[in-house]
C-alpha cells in the first residue's frame, strides 16, 4: 500500500499549512532601498497622489464642467431642473378608475374614508383626484376633492354621480392685445430734383362795380341831397 500523501493524512499541528502560498503584504514608504519609499508608488503630485482620490463620484471628470451640465436643460416645471418644484410633482393623490373597478362592489359609495380602508390613498389630508385611466362598469357614488373631465364622464356613463369637494377653477385666458391701427400721416408731395416747382395761383381779383379808379382809390358815391 503506497504510503498517504500529506493531504491524505490526518490533520494535526504537525502537518498544519496554509492552503496556498502566502504573499507578503507590501510595506510602503521604508525607505528608498525598499523600492516603495519616499512616493511609496503614488508618483509625484497630482490628483492620485493624494488621499481618497480612488473613490470619486459617479459623474465626477476631474474638476471640469461634467456632461451632465454642459447637456441641453428641459424646460418646464415637471423638468427635474426645475428646482425646487422637481419632477412631477403634485400637490393631489391621484386614484384611477381602474382601481375602483378592482376594489368596489357595484352600487358602493366611494368617499375618502373608503379610500383610506381600502389602502388606495395613504391618509385624508392630501386632496384626492380621480383620474380616469381604466374602464368603469360599476354603478358608484364617489366623492373627492377634484375629478377629471374623462374620469366625470365615464362615472356618469356608467350611472354613478361624482361629487367634488373643490370648486372647479377656471382658466382665465388673457385676450390677446390688439395693436391699435396707425392714423395715415398727412401726405406731403415732395419735389422731385429736375423738376420745376408748380407756380402758386394767382389770387383772383375782385369785379369792379363802379367807374375806373384813379390812383388806386374808387370815388366814393355822391349823396343824394
Amino acid at each position: 500500500m503506497p504510503p498517504k500523501t500529506p493531504e491524505e493524512r490526518e490533520l494535526s499541528l504537525s502537518n498544519l499549512k496554509p492552503a496556498q502560498k502566502r504573499q507578503r503584504r507590501k510595506r510602503v514608504g521604508r525607505g528608498l532601498a525598499s523600492g516603495k519609499g519616499r512616493y511609496s508608488g503614488r508618483g509625484i503630485k497630482g490628483q492620485k497622489s493624494r488621499a481618497g482620490s480612488h473613490s470619486m463620484r459617479p459623474g465626477f471628470e476631474g474638476g471640469q464642467m461634467p456632461l451632465y451640465m454642459r447637456l441641453g436643460k428641459q424646460r418646464g416645471s415637471t423638468s427635474k431642473d426645475a428646482m425646487p418644484v422637481g419632477p412631477h410633482r403634485t400637490h393631489t393623490i391621484p386614484v384611477n378608475l381602474a382601481d375602483l373597478e378592482r376594489v368596489f362592489d357595484d352600487g358602493a359609495e366611494v368617499t375618502l374614508e373608503a379610500l383610506l380602508d381600502k389602502r388606495l390613498i395613504r391618509n385624508t389630508r392630501t386632496d384626492v383626484k380621480i383620474l380616469g385611466n381604466g374602464e368603469l362598469k360599476k354603478k358608484l357614488t364617489v366623492t373627492a376633492h377634484r375629478f377629471s373631465k374623462t374620469a366625470a364622464e365615464k362615472i356618469e356613463a356608467a350611472g354613478g354621480t361624482a361629487t367634488a369637494l373643490r370648486p372647479v377653477r377656471e382658466v382665465k385666458r388673457r385676450a390677446p392685445k390688439k395693436l391699435k391701427a396707425e392714423e395715415p400721416a398727412d401726405e406731403v408731395e415732395t419735389p422731385v430734383a429736375g423738376e420745376p416747382e408748380a407756380a402758386e395761383p394767382e389770387p383772383a381779383e375782385p369785379e369792379s362795380t363802379g367807374e375806373s379808379e384813379e390812383n388806386g382809390e374808387a370815388e366814393a358815391p355822391e349823396s343824394e341831397a
